[in-house]
């Protein structure tokens, strides 16, 4: 018997294989290169969304809805401080509003108050009637 054809068939499909694999292992890479930077885009995002959502409450916002009214910015904290000031008739300070919504004295909380205050202040909501003492616009 004579095996040369068989032999000669065997190399054919082993070389065909052998191309297979190779492209293979060629897509396979070029595909971990795309997953990486895929990859590293969304970490990037990430830090982004990150970074902007620290930053939200230091990012003066004056926006206008159709009826021409000032919109609050999305925290829940801005209508419960001006709840607080519906209530009174005097200019208030930060550590006044904490107190009224049962903050912590803390100066981490008086702090973030005040900022969201001045913030309030930037859009034309309240007025700051001497530096740290604030009172509804009229």
């Amino acid at each position: 018997m004579n095996l040369n054809p068989l032999l000669q068939a065997l190399d054919l499909q082993e070389d065909a294989a052998r191309a297979l694999t190779d492209d293979l292992r060629t897509q396979i890479d070029a595909l971990q290169t795309q997953l990486r930077e895929a990859e590293l885009r969304l970490e990037h995002l990430a830090i982004t969304r990150t970074t902007i959502t620290g930053l939200a409450d230091r990012i003066p916002a004056q926006t206008v809805d159709p009826a021409g009214s000032l919109e609050l910015p999305e925290h829940p904290d801005y209508p419960r401080i001006l709840a607080v000031f519906n209530d009174t008739t005097g200019p208030l300070r930060a550590r006044d509003i904490c107190q009224a919504l049962d903050f912590e004295l803390l100066p981490k909380h008086v702090e973030r108050t005040r900022a969201k205050m001045k913030r309030l202040v930037t859009i034309g909501i309240l007025t700051e009637v001497e530096p740290g003492t604030f009172s509804k616009k009229q």
